[in-house]
């Protein structure tokens, strides 16, 4: 037994190799398109572009077919590649090595080590593209998701197996509430896909913001904005693929996507340069049928869960621009992050009364449920008001229910505001909603399932 499993990585190369090479020679180099005669290959196969004579190679995919004419975008850069340069077909499309190795690795867009540490040693693959799980083989999402953010996880309550967007301007605090999540998070493993990121932010995330413990149980995949779109396409897939392998060993996986916005511009440079006509705001129509396929993927399926944040830029704080509005309508609820409160110093800046948890009423109790009503009608109350309250027109006694909420105002405002390395549980933060509310909670609603106990 020791010796089989010893020669079982060997054996799994040489059924992954294969045995038959097709190969083609490039004619065009066009911008980001490689253009070559052969090999035979399909949509998505990986290939191998030999450059010049001194061994060096570089990984390329199919993005699209014409007779014998073969266009390539590839994962590095092109520069040394010139007419001539033979091109390889491997015989399979991206591949993801997935294991318990992976585990506190970071690992770029075709699966290789980015950390500068040893080869991984890989218990099987995945591939990049996949099926979303069959819709009557998902498992009901009725237990809920401790994040750690306090004004998550007592008014925009998340379910194991949920996916939101996060949905933000730039600069307004998506990084920080994420890194928030993946420290506190009860989930087994964390998979985070940093898409088009800065170079300087990935070293921070990983030290400043994740932390020793934090990625001891994650993995970080890493396609920076510099890199070409295909790999910041790929990428995308990859992290995904990863979350999905935990998900069959049975366990709750938290996935952290930063950002859909830049995989959709990754496509997006892709489409148009394999001709694609372009569509809504110069999305081409590849986008907006690439994007639920991606997303569909995550959540339950029959042995595990994957409960989904991805963030979502958007662009002058446009809430209805098309990618924005895509995702909106697929996932299943939205966190809105507003420049006005950043301003204030208000962090997170979560605008609760414009995000909702499409399942928070299936993971949470009777009780939490009521309390949650009553601070979000306060909250409600106030924000019609708060012009005049303001600017000092309204008069104390025109209105019970404003002058409540005007003298609840600043304890709300205190019980969703906190600081970046607070460390919230779930007891403390339903213990709070509690006195703030006025309406009691009991200890049996703290737990992971206190809706299936009404």
């Amino acid at each position: 037994m020791g010796s089989f499993s010893f020669f079982d990585k060997y054996v799994k190369i040489v059924d992954r190799t294969d045995t038959i090479k097709y190969t083609g020679q490039v004619i065009a180099v066009k911008g980001l398109m490689i253009e070559s005669k052969g090999p035979r290959g399909v949509i998505g196969e990986i290939c191998r572009i030999c450059i010049g004579t001194e061994g060096e190679s570089v990984l390329a995919e199919i993005v699209g077919l014409e007779d014998t004419t073969v266009r390539l975008m590839v994962y590095g850069d092109t520069k040394g590649i010139e007419i001539g340069d033979e091109v390889i077909a491997s015989g399979h499309v991206l591949e993801v090595p997935v294991g318990n190795g992976l585990l506190g690795r970071v690992i770029d867009a075709t699966g290789k080590p980015y950390d500068g540490k040893s080869e991984l040693a890989p218990e099987d693959y995945y591939p990049a593209i996949a099926s979303p799980p069959n819709p009557m083989e998902r498992k009901p999402v009725n237990r809920r998701m401790m994040t750690g953010v306090r004004a998550i996880d007592s008014l925009l309550t998340v379910g194991k197996g949920q996916r939101i967007g996060i949905f933000a301007g730039s600069g307004v605090g998506k990084s920080t509430l994420m890194s928030i999540i993946a420290r506190n998070t009860n989930a087994d493993v964390n998979v985070i896909g940093l898409i088009g990121e800065r170079g300087r932010e990935v070293l921070d995330f990983i030290n400043r913001d994740l932390g020793v413990e934090g990625l001891k149980r994650s993995v970080l995949v890493v396609s920076t904005s510099d890199q070409p779109s295909i790999a910041r396409l790929r990428a995308a897939y990859v992290t995904t693929a990863i979350a999905e392998y935990f998900r069959d060993q049975g366990k709750d996986v938290m996935l952290m996507f930063d950002s859909v916005t830049r995989f959709a511009h990754a496509q997006r440079e892709i489409g148009l340069a394999t001709g694609e006509p372009p569509a809504q705001r110069g999305y081409p129509p590849s986008v907006f049928d690439m994007l639920p396929k991606l997303l569909e993927r995550t959540g339950t399926n029959s042995k595990g869960s994957i409960t989904a944040f991805y963030t979502v830029l958007v662009d002058g704080d446009d809430m209805d621009e098309p990618i924005a509005d895509k995702v909106r309508g697929t996932l299943d609820g939205h966190i809105v992050l507003k420049r006005s409160l950043a301003q204030k110093q208000h962090y997170p800046a979560i605008d609760v009364l414009a995000s909702i948890s499409r399942l928070s009423k299936r993971v949470s109790g009777p009780q939490t449920l009521k309390a949650v009503q009553q601070v979000k009608r306060w909250m409600a109350d106030y924000a019609q008001q708060e012009e005049m309250i303001l600017a000092g027109v309204y008069q104390k006694g025109n209105s019970p229910e404003i002058d409540i909420a005007i003298e609840k105002h600043q304890a709300i405002e205190e019980f969703l505001c906190q600081e970046e390395r607070e460390h919230v549980t779930m007891e403390d933060t339903l213990q709070k909603l509690s006195a703030l509310s006025g309406i009691e909670i009991p200890e049996s609603e703290y737990v992971e399932s206190p809706a299936v106990k009404r």
